[in-house]
């Protein structure tokens, strides 16, 4: 039987305030979510359960508490989970050929991960091959700029390829097999306004080009490659199903003119395939035996298979996966480019965006988003995960590498008064676990900073830990905290406080993510700061160095001269 939120909330509860002398709800939430499907379904109504079950804990007499933390079983690691595998017809071991179809037409996010992910994970299943092919036939939006960041974020996904091709390449093959169609007298060409066509299909009625000869279509056809007609005069259409109940097999588009050159071709080309066309030919002409992509072409699935068999073209299986969509944020390049042209975001790597050098720069690990990606499977069922899943497989990563270090956000000033004279270093753990990750060595004084939220929560009279140092009653608390020293021995039941010394402090500041989108509107709060200070120690650290400040979370030095961090999970 499985535990319910708060049984595992109380566990990792208990073993939180026994580490820390305090129970904090981050770090136990993110194990509940990791542990419970039921609080990935909602995960607010978790959050607000696991924070009531932190509040018993806390509540808890230390007598109380040590008999119900001497219960608790040891922690066994956790097993590692089987790996994601697929399945799916004509599937055979050493045959199966994906592909990863990119346009380059913007930058890469984290859907493009899914299809990325699942197109080389299904090839690997069945050691066979995946292949990099650029879905590059519509020069107006295209550039080689995001072709490059493309293949940088693979890279950084840790993705190889088999192969890379463009389906630019391919325009002398698109020609043979739109002639083809033409002399069968599956195509013609139409010289309708877009508004006649629409009209059409919407009334089931027939184009009255349709009816033209084989011999008169290969004439006009040959007029639009030799550039007699304008953009928008005249197009090639499939001769369809005037009255399929699927719509997309009313006559549809196979081949239009652009006037704008090509970021490869150059003015080579003027006619070009539509989307439908060329990714029909050009999975056969790749030897694709099974091609992936989103739910919102299902009903295009039809037409793929009818140009294929028009053509004479053996067919790759087409499978239709769920589109990823997570709350709080929107994946289309409709809705994100214009924060970039309105200057609402710093570029295409800001933090908050959902874009792969987005995530990267938030200190998302490959790792995390690949399980995240692939924990999706090949379901058709539509759902929105919150960030909160994807972060918690980000924290599972980081938490036995990262370093831990101090930070106080809003800083409150504590002077200790009879503070030992000869204690004037400190040598504290780099790590609590990982003794290979080394320490480092503070110098104090009697004068610390702590946060604001851990100074407003003590009592005058209250007794609390300062890390690493030593023990200390509040004696006076005003616009400074003041104390004076109690102890040295670690004892079990003081509250443990984070600190950084006042003479090793330098100002930092952490930006913390939010939301993206309210709806559909940009949230304007979808950035917050926090300031305060943290240990001097980090302004050696490389930028990009991923480390967990204590009690707060993991985060990612961005700058390392002015401190500046970002939160991560």
């Amino acid at each position: 039987m499985s535990m319910t939120i708060e049984d595992l909330a109380r566990q990792h509860a208990l073993r939180n305030r026994a580490e820390y002398g305090q129970a904090n709800a981050k770090p136990v939430f993110a194990k509940v979510m990791h542990e419970s499907p039921e609080a990935k379904k909602e995960p607010k109504a978790a959050l607000a359960r696991v924070q009531a079950v932190v509040n018993e804990v806390n509540a808890l007499s230390e007598e109380d508490f040590q008999k119900e933390f001497s219960k608790l079983a040891p922690v066994e690691k956790p097993k590692q989970s089987q790996e994601q595998t697929f399945s799916l017809p004509n599937a055979e071991m050493g045959k199966v050929v994906t592909r990863f179809l990119p346009e380059p037409n913007f930058i890469p996010h984290i859907g493009h991960a899914k299809a990325a992910c699942l197109s080389r994970a299904f090839a690997d299943q069945f050691k066979g091959t995946c292949i990099l092919r650029f879905d590059d036939t519509n020069p107006e939006s295209e550039r080689q700029e995001f072709v490059e960041q493309a293949r940088e974020a693979m890279k950084w996904l840790g993705l190889h390829f088999d192969g890379e091709t463009f389906t630019s390449d391919k325009m002398p093959q698109f020609y043979e097999y739109s002639e083809k169609l033409l002399q069968q007298g599956d195509a013609y060409v139409c010289e309708c306004k877009k508004e006649q066509m629409g009209e059409g299909r919407t009334q089931e009625k027939a184009c009255s080009h349709r009816s033209r000869t084989p011999e008169e279509n290969l004439g006009l056809w040959k007029r639009m490659l030799a550039r007699g007609f304008r953009e928008g005069e005249a197009i090639v259409r499939l001769k369809g199903d005037m009255s399929s109940l699927n719509t997309v097999m009313r006559d549809p588009t196979l081949f239009r003119i652009i006037e704008s050159p090509h970021y490869r071709q150059g003015e080579k080309y003027w006619v070009w395939p539509t989307y439908d066309f060329e990714v029909s030919i050009s999975d056969s002409l790749d030897g694709i035996t099974h091609a992936f992509r989103s739910k919102e072409y299902e009903l295009r699935d039809e037409l793929y298979y009818a140009i294929a068999d028009k053509v004479g073209l053996r067919k790759a299986f087409v499978y239709d996966f769920s589109r990823l969509k997570i709350k709080g944020t929107l994946l289309s390049k409709r809705k994100l480019k214009p924060l970039m042209e309105k200057g609402l975001v710093t570029g295409w790597d800001d933090p908050r965006l959902p874009t792969l050098a987005g995530l990267r720069r938030r200190g998302l690990l490959p790792e995390a988003i690949k399980s995240f990606v692939l924990s999706f499977g090949l379901s058709k069922v539509e759902s929105e995960p919150s960030w909160e899943a994807l972060l918690v497989e980000n924290r599972k990563r980081l938490d036995p590498t990262a370093p831990r270090y101090h930070f106080v956000k809003e800083p409150v000033k504590l002077v200790v008064s009879n503070a030992p004279p000869e204690l004037k270093e400190v040598t504290i753990p780099n790590h609590p676990e990982k003794t290979e990750l080394g320490s480092r060595n503070v110098k104090i004084t009697n004068e610390f900073y702590l946060s604001r939220g851990d100074a407003d929560a003590l009592a005058v009279g209250a007794i609390f830990r300062l890390r690493d140092v030593y023990n200390v009653r509040l004696t006076s608390k005003n616009s400074l905290l003041e104390g004076e020293f109690v102890s040295r021995e670690l004892t079990q039941d003081t509250k443990k406080l984070q600190w950084v010394a006042a003479g090793d402090a330098v100002e930092a500041k952490v930006l913390v993510p939010q939301e993206l989108f309210i709806g559909e509107e940009f949230n304007t709060n979808s950035m917050r700061i926090d300031t305060g200070y943290a240990e001097s120690a980090l302004k050696s650290l490389p930028v990009g160095t991923m480390l967990q400040f204590l009690r707060y979370g993991f985060v990612r030095l961005d700058d390392a001269e002015k401190q500046v961090y970002i939160y991560s999970c």
